[in-house]
Formats: structure tokens, sequence, C-alpha cells
């Protein structure tokens, strides 16, 4: 292309950032843990099926995978998973367990070998599931969380702390797995196990809560022959949320908790008693107390933002509105924060010694693993390790902004506006911009390089992320502004960040879509049969009506979400069919495009069959595309390339754009 830049209209810039580029890049390492001093995680392989496949690093610094296709480590637990896999060294090789997606069984795996199952197939409704697992070589077992359908129905399920034994004589024998706990409790994590191996702590929940809203730190004596007793909760309940439990290892039990309306630290300061060898208060001292989160929402089992070390010190990955790693001084409460280029860093931490392995991402560098000498405080990537695979140039220059809403609220937001090395518009043009809504609702957008949203911004379509009312990062009380107000406040702040870019004359006014997946599904559909404000948009694996969701077309884990977000169905019925956006298909005026997973179980199709059913005749220009083999979260290359080609096609039809080389996406009327 050489130096020269040309004008051309927004929208119409060609890009090297292609749809299949992007795809290529979709997802990030998860999952980190040591296996003896080898750091392990897991990494997506999205032209492998989308499967997800576990990595190790060598001592020579080589990262191999260790695991051939098909084999794919993912957990459904609650659908949306945790941790898939633990590892240990015996003999002095590695052994690792983990879970096969496929078949959700527990495989024990030696590198050089086969993996063996642990644990047997069951015909009953989703089968047996697996998570969080710990390995206990002394004791020959696997403790983790057992999923177990009992019946058909997605909310036919009990979920226990289960022990599993390591030689495979559970294989295929449900009898040969030991419960460690009863079914108290509808949610829990994996349990961690004292130094000492006579304690074990665990979270806990109960229907109608969500996991940020309230859960219990539930301890229990363990007694020789590895059995649970005098399980009590020490800590948390329904209006405290508690995210994470370790021990120290002197014994101390560590949490995070919400009670000052943010995640910090905390550790028990209570002594054993007599009767259980359990502490006796209830209350755990502060370690660090600030106004930023130490913690988040619990979305999938083993999240950890927080790993004590053998020093006493404490790794953290803390922040407001972005996150960060550190090294927290319990002691004195300082933080000293690793020093580099990343300004994100994911729900995952390990240790071993001195070194701590977390992934980091920025928005010039896409996530990759990183470690942290605890002792000198440089940190390095080993893994994963981000590649331009494109002149960073036409990576996007994003904006931190922060808008005024409704009632003066502060809207928190990403602004990604169109760039392009070699590309400018005409001086009187302005360009269109697409508000994206993030899932959850209860998540946040991180500020990381995502060629998905470079492949927009580089061609000249601005993108603005939206941390609406009811995102994590920025406190209790930002997140409890969606309480019964889901339709609303997120639809609201979406609208108030886009009018002003348009009012600032930053975007154009004509030209302003919306799109969002999953939750943000809901907010773009809901937006578009709300506002004004959109010309057009893209509907990812939404919910669209709220009644069905809310009896029985979801999976147990949000089953009854909904109670806070909208209202307690029985008390409030008219709410939900006022707010769901298939109640009210006549007010959708614009284009939209509507994509979904076929084997989606939490957002199901038929949510979008019937919103299409009240489209018939109504003559609004759309398109739906059902991907087979897809579920909650598109993970194929072939369908995220389709998916972006699409939604681009889109655009260029709503805002009479000209993208070079784009397949046109058909819309029917």
């Amino acid at each position: 292309m050489g130096d020269e830049v040309r004008t051309l209209a927004y929208g119409s810039w060609p890009s090297p950032i292609d749809a299949a580029l992007a795809a290529a890049h979709d997802g990030h390492p998860e999952y980190v843990g040591f296996v003896g001093d080898e750091p392990w995680w897991t990494e997506p392989r999205p032209t492998e099926g989308g499967r997800r496949t576990l990595v190790r690093r060598g001592a020579d610094g080589t990262e191999e995978s260790v695991l051939p296709a098909p084999w794919n480590v993912r957990s459904r637990v609650i659908e949306y998973g945790g941790q898939p896999w633990a590892g240990a060294v015996v003999d002095g090789e590695p052994l690792v367990v983990f879970v096969h997606f496929a078949d959700q069984r527990l495989y024990r795996y030696r590198p050089g070998g086969v993996p063996r199952p642990l644990t047997p197939v069951s015909p009953v409704g989703g089968g047996l599931r697996w998570a969080d697992p710990q390995v206990l070589v002394d004791r020959g077992e696997v403790w983790c969380v057992l999923e177990e359908f009992t019946g058909d129905g997605p909310v036919d399920v009990r979920r226990v702390l289960a022990a599993v034994p390591l030689d495979g004589s559970a294989a295929q024998d449900r009898d040969g797995v030991r419960e460690l706990t009863d079914e108290r409790h509808r949610f829990l994590t994996g349990p961690r196990i004292s130094p000492d191996g006579r304690r074990a702590a665990w979270l806990a929940w109960d229907h109608p809560r969500m996991p940020w809203d309230g859960t219990e730190l539930v301890l229990a004596g363990i007694g020789g022959d590895g059995t649970f007793h005098g399980a009590r909760t020490v800590a948390g309940g329904p209006e405290e949320s508690i995210a994470q439990v370790e021990w120290s290892t002197d014994g101390r039990l560590l949490y995070t908790a919400d009670r000052s309306g943010w995640w910090n630290l905390y550790a028990e300061d209570g002594v054993p008693n007599e009767v259980d060898g359990l502490p006796s208060t209830e209350r755990g001292v502060p370690l660090c107390p600030r106004e930023e989160e130490f913690g988040g929402p619990l979305w999938k089992l083993g999240h950890r933002w927080f790993a004590p070390l053998e020093s006493g010190l404490i790794a953290v990955v803390h922040g407001r509105g972005a996150t960060t790693l550190g090294i927290l001084d319990p002691e004195t409460g300082e933080v000293v924060d690793a020093a580099g280029p990343w300004t994100e860093f994911a729900p995952t931490l390990a240790v071993h010694g001195d070194r701590v392995v977390a992934v980091g991402a920025s928005p010039r560098s896409a996530y990759e693993v990183v470690e942290l000498d605890a002792r000198t405080g440089r940190a390095r990537v080993i893994g994963a390790a981000h590649d331009d695979v494109v002149d960073p140039a036409y990576y996007p220059e994003p904006q931190i902004r922060t808008f005024t809403g409704p009632a003066g609220r502060d809207i928190h937001a990403h602004i990604y506006p169109p760039h392009n090395p070699g590309c400018v518009a005409p001086g009187d043009e302005l360009p269109p911009y697409v508000v994206w809504a993030h899932g959850g609702p209860t998540g946040r957008a991180p500020l990381v390089l995502d060629l998905g949203i470079a492949y927009f911004t580089s061609r000249g379509i601005g993108v603005a992320e939206v941390n609406y009312g009811g995102s994590t990062g920025y406190g209790r009380e930002y997140r409890g502004r969606l309480c019964e107000q889901w339709g609303v406040v997120d639809v609201e702040d979406c609208a108030a960040v886009a009018v002003a870019l348009a009012d600032e004359g930053t975007a154009d006014r004509d030209r302003l879509a919306v799109r969002g997946g999953s939750a943000g599904g809901w907010t773009a559909a809901a937006s578009l049969v709300g506002t004004d404000v959109y010309a057009c948009g893209t509907i990812i694996y939404p919910i669209l009506d709220l009644a069905g969701w809310a009896t029985g077309e979801t999976h147990d884990f949000e089953s009854q979400y909904l109670e806070s977000l909208v209202g307690p169905y029985a008390e409030v019925p008219a709410r939900y069919a006022e707010r769901s956006p298939t109640e009210h298909a006549d007010r959708i005026t614009v284009p939209f495009l509507l994509l979904q997973g076929l084997d989606d179980v939490i957002c199901p199709p038929a949510q979008c069959e019937r919103f299409l059913a009240r489209m018939e005749g109504r003559r609004v220009p759309h398109a739906y595309i059902a991907f087979e083999g897809e579920g909650h979260g598109f993970r194929r290359a072939e369908t995220m390339i389709r998916a972006l080609e699409s939604e681009l096609s889109l655009y260029a039809q709503a805002f009479g754009l000209n993208p070079p080389g784009i397949p046109t996406l058909e819309l029917t009327k």
C-alpha cells in the first residue's frame, strides 16, 4: 500500500483483518495450574471444531498440546462449566485428571499414554458431570463437584462434593463414587483442603440467589477415613457474596467477600474450638480494604482472583473497572503491582514457590500466559504469546470514557473510533457506530485487543462497548442497579452512550446500531423494541421471551435469575410480558440479524423461533442464521466467520456502506 493515505467513505476501508483471522484468534488461555514445577493451562482451538486442549510448558520453555483432537477439556457443570482439570507429579511423572466435553466423564491421563475414564456414564437426563477437581494423591482420590441429573428436565439435578477413586474402579460403577456432602445446598464449588488435611472449605448458595448476590462459606472437619463432619456456615449469607476461598500455608482461611460493597480479601481470625476444630468466630479481618474488586462474578466454578504463596504473601487480581496482577502483603495491606504492558487479567491464578502464573492482556495484545516472580517483581510471557498477525497500526485505539445517563448516573464505556493507517474519511462525514452490550448481564467488557472489534474499526465502523448499570467491576451498588430493572437500565445506558456520541459529533446519529450476545442479545432486542436510537441491530443467542425463560426453558443455574433481574414472576407476570421483545415484535421497524446455536440449552432456539413467528408479515428486513453443533457462545471458526461477515453485511445495507469482498447477507421481508 505504501505511505499513500486514501480518502474513502467510512465502512469501505480495505482491511487486512478478515473474518477468518478474527475467528482464528477468538478465545484465550484459561485455567492455569502447576503440575510439579510446570505451568499447564487450557487453550482454544477454533479451527479444530472449537475444542479446548491442555497445554504444558516444559522446563526448556517449549509448549506442547498434550491431548490431540478430539479430546476437549471442558466441563458442563452449571452449563458454563468451571475448572476442568487438575494435576500432580506421581513417581516423578505428571498425572492429570480432566473432564472431556463430549461425555463429561472424568479421565486420568499420563503423557505418552491414553486417557482412561475414572467415572461412569449415566443415561439419566444430562448425566453425570464434574468440575473443580483436586487431586489427593495420598488418598488416591479426586475431590470435586458432582452434578447429577435425576430426570430429563433441566432442573432435575442435584449437586454434591464427591471423591472419585484414581485407580479407575468407579469408571463403570456409580456406587464407587463416594459422596462427601449432602444436598443441603443447590450449588457449590470444589473443596479447598487445609494444609494439615483436617479441614475442608467450600462455597455454597441456593435459589433464587446467584453467587454474586449471596453465598455461604462452609467449613467441615475431615475424619481420618476421609469423611466430612460438622459442616457449618462461617461467613457469607443471603446479602453477602463470597467469590473465592483458599487456605494460607499456615492454615488461615482466606476469602473474598463484598460486605463492604466491594469484593475485598479477608482472613478468618477465629481459633479452633474444642468441639470440631473449626474456627469459632464468624467475621474475618480485612487484609486490604479498598474501594476496588479483589473478586468477581462466579460464572464458572474455580475462578481464582487470589492465590496464597508459601512466603505468606498473596497473589491478587484486583482493580476497579479493570484488573491488574499484584502481590499483597497481608501484614501491611500493601499491594505491589506487576510491571508490564498488561491492563487486564483474567480470573485464573496458580502459584508454585515464588512463581505466579496468570493470564493477561492489553489493548495492544491478546490474552497470554504471564509468569511473575514474587521475589523480584519481574513478569514475563511464558505461553500463548501474543503474535502480531497483522501490522499493529490496524489495531483500534480505545478510549476509556464515563458518560452521564438518566438521573445523572455514571455509565462506563470503552470507545473504539474507526482506525486505519491507510484511510481517512471525507471531512464532512461522521462514522457509523455499533454499541456492544456484553453478556451476563453481570459481566464486564474488558479493555483488551479483540480482533472482532478491529474487524469493524479497521473498516471505518466505530464500536462502543458499554459497561451498563449491572456490570461487575464497579462495586455492589453499581451491580445492583439492574435489580428488577433488566430491560430498562441496560437499554437506557446503551442508548445514552449512543446518543451522547452523536451529540458530541463523534458518531453519525442516523447510522447507529446495537449488538450483543446472550444477555447482551436481550439488551439489543429490547433496545430495538424500546427505543428509536438505532438503524439496525445484531441479536446473538438471545433471551427474547422472559415468561418462557422463567418457566422451564433454561438451565438450572439461571432458572430463577429473573426473580432478581425482573421481579418475582408470581407477583409481577405483567412485567415479564411488558418487557419481552417477543411480545412487542410489532415495535421493531429496522433491519436486524438473528444468530443462534441449535444446541444452546441456556438460550434455546425456541425463543428465536417464537420471535420470528411474530415478525411474519411485518415486512421488516431481517435474517436468521441457526448453526448446527453450536451451543451458547460460538466456538467453531467457520461459524464465527459467517457470523462476522453477515453482521458487516447488515451494517453495509442499513448504513449504505460498501465494504469490499464481503458476501451479501440476504435479508427477507
